[in-house]
This record gives C-alpha cells, sequence and structure tokens, in this order.
C-alpha cells in the first residue's frame, strides 16, 4: 500500500472522547503497520490547557488501557503528538495555530499538507472553517488541506444547506471530507466488489428476479452517556439518514465507469435522487417510528428511554425507526426496500436481505424454500447464501439449506478499522468513501417529510426494551405477507435472537 506525503494532522476537540477512543488508536495503528508517511505530526486542539508532554500522557493511558500496544511502537509514535490550547471560537487565537503549524513543518517537513479534523460539536462546524479561512489555513498555495467533518452534516434540510454555504465559503468540496464510518467498514465496501466483480450476481440485480430487500441496523444498547445529543437527534437524524440511507444506496446504485471517487458517488447520488417522495399518506401506511421502555429480563431491569441520563421525561424522541421504501427507476421500481434501525434491540448487528423471488413451478408451489442472499456487515462479518435442496427420502420436497463465507477464515483478516481506512484515504486525497455535498442534499429532502411528520406526538409507539421493536413494524411486512428476519450475532444462526 503507497503511503501517504507528509503531513500534519489537526485534531479539532483534541481532548473529547471521539479523540481518545477512535481517532488516536486508529493513527497509532496505521503508524504501526508502517502505514502513515515517512514524517508526520497529529497537533491536538482544544480549549483546555496541557502541554505537549501531559497530552502524550494522557493519550499513552489512552492506548494502553484499551488496545494492545507495543512499547517501544508507542513511544516513537508520541514524539509526533503535539497539543495546543485555543479557543476555536475566536478567530483571532487561530494566529497562534497558524505559527505552531509553521514550525511543525519545518521540524517534520510536512510540505504545507494538511488534514483538519472536526472532532467537535456541530455548533463548531460552521465557525472553524471560517477561522481557518480568515487566517489563510485553508490556502492550497503550500501543500494540499483537507477538512473532515463528522455528522451530522445538518439538523434539517435547511441547516444542511446553510453549513454547506458557509463551508463552501472557505473550502472547495474536493477538500471537504464527510465522514461516515459505516461506508469505511470492509463489508460495506465489499457491496461493490461482490455485485460487480460477480457475473452470477449481477444480471439477478433487479426488479425480474428480487422480491424485496431488508436493511437492519440494530443496537443492542441503549443512548447510554449520549442521553443530551441523542435527544435532540432521535433514530432518523442518528442512523436513517446517513448511515442506513448510504448502505441502501450502495445496494442499489448501478455499475460506475470506474472505480474512483466521482464515478462512484455519482452513481450513489443518482439512486438518492430516485427515492420514491414521500406524501403524508405515503408516511402514515409506511413509516413506524418507536420509543423504548423500561422491561425485565432474566431479572435484570432494563430502563425505559425516558429513564435515561440526560433524556427529557416527557421525550418524544424516537430510538426506533421502521420503514417501506421505493427507488423510481428501471433496475428497482416496484421491489420496497424494508429499512428498519433501533436502539435496545435484541442484539447489535447491521445486515443486508437480498430475497429473491420464488420459483414459478407448480411442482413447489406455495412450498418452494426462499432464496436469499445475506451480506453481513457486522458482527461476524460474512455472506449466507440460503436456497432449496431435496430432503433426504422419497418424493422430491425441498428444504432450504445455506452456504455461507466468514471474513475471519480468511488468512489475512488484519482489516483496517472504519476509521483507519477513512483517515488514509484522506491522506491520500482519495474521497470514494466520503459524501459528496449533492448526496447530502438528496438526503436531507427526502428524510426532511419523515422530520415534519414525528412532530406530531401521536406517530410514536412504544416498544419493551429487549424485544424487535413496536408490533406495528412487524405489519409492514405482514400487510404484504412477509417476516422481518431476526438476525442473531453469530450469521449463520437462523433461530429467533432474544434477549
Amino acid at each position: 500500500m503507497v503511503q501517504p506525503e507528509n503531513n500534519a494532522i489537526v485534531i479539532f476537540g483534541a481532548s473529547g472522547d471521539l479523540t481518545h477512543r477512535k481517532l488516536i488508536p486508529a493513527f497509532y495503528h496505521l503508524y504501526a503497520n508502517g502505514l502513515l508517511p515517512e514524517d508526520f505530526a497529529i497537533l491536538g486542539v482544544s480549549r483546555t490547557e496541557y502541554s505537549d508532554q501531559d497530552f502524550r500522557e494522557k493519550l499513552k493511558i489512552s492506548l494502553t488501557e484499551t488496545e494492545k500496544v507495543n512499547e517501544e511502537t508507542l513511544i516513537k509514535f508520541c514524539e509526533h503528538l503535539y497539543y495546543q490550547a485555543l479557543n476555536t471560537s475566536e478567530v483571532a487565537e487561530y494566529a497562534l495555530l497558524k505559527q505552531r503549524l509553521g514550525d511543525l513543518n519545518d521540524k517534520h517537513h510536512t510540505q504545507g499538507n494538511t488534514v483538519y479534523y472536526l472532532a467537535t460539536p456541530p455548533s463548531l462546524y460552521g465557525v472553524i472553517p471560517e477561522c481557518l479561512g480568515a487566517h489563510g489555513l485553508n490556502d492550497e498555495t503550500h501543500g494540499w488541506k483537507n477538512l473532515i467533518v463528522e455528522k451530522p452534516f445538518g439538523y434539517d434540510l435547511a441547516s444542511a444547506n446553510e453549513l454547506d454555504e458557509r463551508i463552501h465559503a472557505h473550502f472547495k468540496e474536493q477538500q471537504i471530507y464527510r465522514i461516515d464510518h459505516y461506508l469505511g467498514k470492509e463489508t460495506v465496501q465489499n457491496l461493490l466488489v461482490f455485485r460487480f466483480a460477480n457475473g452470477m450476481f449481477e444480471p439477478l440485480w433487479n426488479r425480474n428476479f428480487i422480491e424485496y430487500v431488508e436493511i437492519t441496523a440494530a443496537e443492542s444498547l441503549g443512548v447510554e452517556e449520549r442521553g443530551g445529543y441523542y435527544d435532540g437527534a432521535g433514530a432518523v437524524r442518528d442512523m436513517f439518514q446517513n448511515h442506513l440511507l448510504q448502505v441502501l444506496a450502495m445496494v442499489g446504485m448501478e455499475s460506475p465507469a470506474a472505480i474512483n471517487a466521482d464515478s462512484i458517488r455519482d452513481e450513489v447520488v443518482k439512486v438518492m435522487q430516485s427515492f420514491q417522495p414521500l406524501s403524508e399518506k405515503d408516511l402514515e401506511k409506511n413509516l413506524v417510528l418507536g420509543q423504548y421502555t423500561d422491561s425485565t429480563i432474566r431479572g435484570d431491569h432494563l430502563p425505559g428511554y425516558r429513564e435515561e441520563h440526560g433524556v427529557a421525561d416527557d421525550s418524544r424522541t424516537e430510538t426506533y425507526v421502521g420503514m417501506k421504501m421505493f427507488i423510481q427507476n428501471w433496475r428497482w421500481n416496484g421491489v420496497p426496500f424494508y429499512v428498519r434501525t433501533g436502539k435496545r434491540l435484541p442484539t447489535r448487528v447491521t445486515e443486508v436481505v437480498i430475497h429473491f423471488k420464488k420459483t414459478p413451478h407448480p411442482v413447489f408451489g406455495t412450498n418452494a424454500p426462499e432464496n436469499k442472499l445475506i451480506i453481513r456487515i457486522q458482527p461476524d462479518e460474512g455472506i449466507l447464501m440460503s436456497f432449496g435442496l431435496k430432503k433426504p427420502g422419497a418424493g422430491f420436497e425441498a428444504e432450504e439449506v445455506s452456504m455461507d463465507f466468514h471474513y475471519g477464515d480468511l488468512e489475512e483478516t488484519n482489516m483496517l478499522t472504519a476509521y483507519e481506512r477513512l483517515l488514509l484515504d484522506c491522506m491520500k486525497g482519495d474521497a470514494t468513501l466520503f459524501a459528496r455535498t449533492d448526496a447530502v442534499k438528496a438526503c436531507w429532502k427526502f428524510v426532511q417529510p419523515i422530520l415534519d411528520y414525528k412532530e406530531n406526538p401521536e406517530h410514536l409507539f412504544g416498544y419493551a426494551a429487549g424485544t424487535w421493536g413496536p408490533k406495528e413494524a412487524d405489519e409492514l411486512l405482514q400487510g404484504d405477507e412477509r417476516n422481518w428476519r431476526f438476525p442473531c450475532k453469530n450469521l449463520t444462526n437462523t433461530d429467533y435472537c432474544e434477549l
């Protein structure tokens, strides 16, 4: 793998949880595997007062507590870590950042190449680029300047458009990397290879052979310590609008002309722009919003959402979304996509299930086994294919059997984590796995009617923590004489999974 050019990485929000849990471990693993540049500097920025050494010691503790580290490698890695205390809302203070980057450029030969990572509250996503622009820290005359923006990219369609304008006033689109860690997962990327590199699947990937598609992103945990943030967001904004619609687009997209950022993202946008617009009638029939309530499982009490820290006692925020939606184009016309995500469900699992049409042969009739293709994104990453074979004994009765593949069975399973892959791609200037502005706007345009609809408190149903969501979500499929698949964390376990 080709190493990126020397560069400096500036992490705004360096004292926060994301930096300690995800970003620094990702940079350490890249360094330990020889994937970072020959020379680099990581500069943490936040309001908290630390010296360089204080910052290094804090990160050492975080890494050794959560990761398997080599002591000698860790010491060398920490020599590239620096810290700058800064009020990120005050434009005048960015003169200190400019001076510090100049010093690090001289010391580490970064040639002016810089990644700015906004690991901050969303309220600063528009402020920081403006402050960087005011001091010329966005200027690419000497070295490239890339800006990584965490989700949520906007709160609704209007705020997404406003934020887009504020950032584009100082950074060009090719400098902006909107990060969605779901797209960094190896198994999500494998959707493209699986579909377009195999002649046996792509001819079947359309309305003529596929009956319907399921996409599930289930979480067994509640909101934990994120209650304050989550109560202002909800499952529609936190998961559905970005992660799930991105995965759906990769399932539904056409073959790109080339494997590069522009070609792949062009096809993703075409799918998003083909989502069937949602009328009030559609939402009443095809959308279910839920909120988990308390329950007792094997003697353990699971709190309801309104009992969580930071959540209002009368909160109407949804923790579950189940939806039936359509793509209006030649390939998918008439094929329903059933999409669901929720917290406090029986297990943590993300997967795509392709349900193929049953054989029309009259001998098997309604008892024909269903052909399914299950693409597991997490955990127990792999692919499971179900089809029919003859039951042993007299006659020709068919039964369902399966063939499976697990990523863990590969000899070399040292896959990059999502953040490792995305950080490396940004340093290389590869935006393939990052959301483009037109894709973000298309998603918000599709989701905006849902945001308006969920303001009505009557459109929220309860479900007991540890179950698969409101019974009304089951009716989305049962009305079509179908049922959700109930996955377990083990890909090949087909039993009903319940806590």
